[in-house]
């Protein structure tokens, strides 16, 4: 985000504690990204030590809320190293997401007029498209801290368990201004109709439900899913909003590959060959890209060839065939 427009945000935020820290939070990570170690620092210290003034001060920002240590398996912070110039959207996704933007800085004046403000986002689509890195550049994008949650751990074999556990999470992010992100969310909302579940999970998604309507965040619910057909019919309605991620079309797999090929020196064009990548996922993409960029590195080249452009995408095609007989046979 662009300095300016944090420094008005961070402005606009005095006096409301929790947003103020959340813009300096966003602040701090820009100038350790631009590897200002020693402002980052200091700036930090002074964050910190504004948390810890005699309760006879004035009151001054909120400090990061810590989940209690029964939830500290649950959850983790994930730092954004990657920003909006790293992700290739969709003129429907870039307008949604712009929207929401726009919305949320002016939630105040929203929530005055008896509307509501959309922060519950479902993510679906096919892996590779690009769900996960989309969450991570928006919070970074809004000024908000990121929480993954760990499906993993969250879901429990003992009775009564997960629910709790799934409790303690959105009580943090009903008090946390961040975005909480649950990945792999089917596996924990999956449809109550599957007779393969057992009736644990089913108490599960009833408590899911609950959540959820009850949550108002100071930021953002963003699930996302692989198996938005393996979803509970009742989940749909309980998120403002529902992002479909697809794979790139060819103008998209262009822009995405030009930008992985900025700073390479290359002896073809590799956008010629966009055509061969059509039907392939970003992650996919990606990894042609870096295979064929690896080939020139480890041959001491200064020049990618298009033959290695060419083997990377043979190899991604022998490694997509592997899985679509690995899915048959599942």
């Amino acid at each position: 985000m662009a300095r300016g427009e944090l420094m008005k945000r961070l402005l606009a935020s005095y006096g409301r504690d929790e947003e103020f820290r959340a813009v300096a939070e966003q602040i701090i990570l820009e100038e350790e990204q631009k590897n200002n170690k020693v402002l980052a620092r200091s700036l930090r210290k002074t964050l910190d030590n504004s948390s810890h003034r005699p309760a006879t001060a004035p009151k001054m920002l909120a400090p990061l809320i810590h989940f209690p240590d029964a939830a500290d398996d649950f959850v983790e912070r994930v730092e954004p190293e990657r920003n909006k110039h790293d992700i290739v959207l969709s003129e429907a996704n870039v307008r949604v997401f712009l929207g929401l933007m726009r919305e949320f800085r002016r939630g105040e004046d929203i929530r005055r007029r008896g509307l509501p403000v959309r922060s519950k986002l479902l993510f679906c689509g096919p892996p590779g498209c690009g769900k996960t890195l989309c969450a991570e550049v928006f919070a970074a994008e809004m000024g908000l801290p990121l929480f993954v949650v760990k499906i993993d751990r969250l879901i429990s074999s003992y009775l009564g368990e997960t629910a709790a556990n799934v409790r303690k999470i959105f009580e943090f992010a009903r008090k946390q201004p961040c975005a909480l992100f649950f990945d792999e969310f089917d596996a924990l909302a999956r449809s109550r109709d599957d007779t393969s579940e057992h009736n644990e999970l089913r108490r599960v998604v009833n408590s899911l439900l609950i959540f959820i309507d009850r949550l108002r965040p100071n930021g953002f619910l963003i699930a996302a899913s692989n198996l938005d057909q393996s979803l509970d019919p009742a989940i749909w309605r309980r998120f403002d909003e529902v992002i479909w991620f697809d794979k790139p079309d060819r103008p998209m797999i262009e822009r995405f590959v030009k930008f992985k090929f900025k700073n390479v020196e290359a002896s073809f064009d590799p956008l010629e060959h966009a055509k061969a990548l059509e039907g392939y996922s970003y992650a996919e993409i990606e990894r042609v890209c870096i295979s064929a960029i690896k080939s020139a590195i480890i041959e001491r080249r200064k020049q990618v060839r298009e033959n290695d452009f060419k083997r990377a995408i043979a190899d991604e095609t022998r490694r997509r065939s592997g899985t679509a007989r690995l899915s048959k046979i599942s």
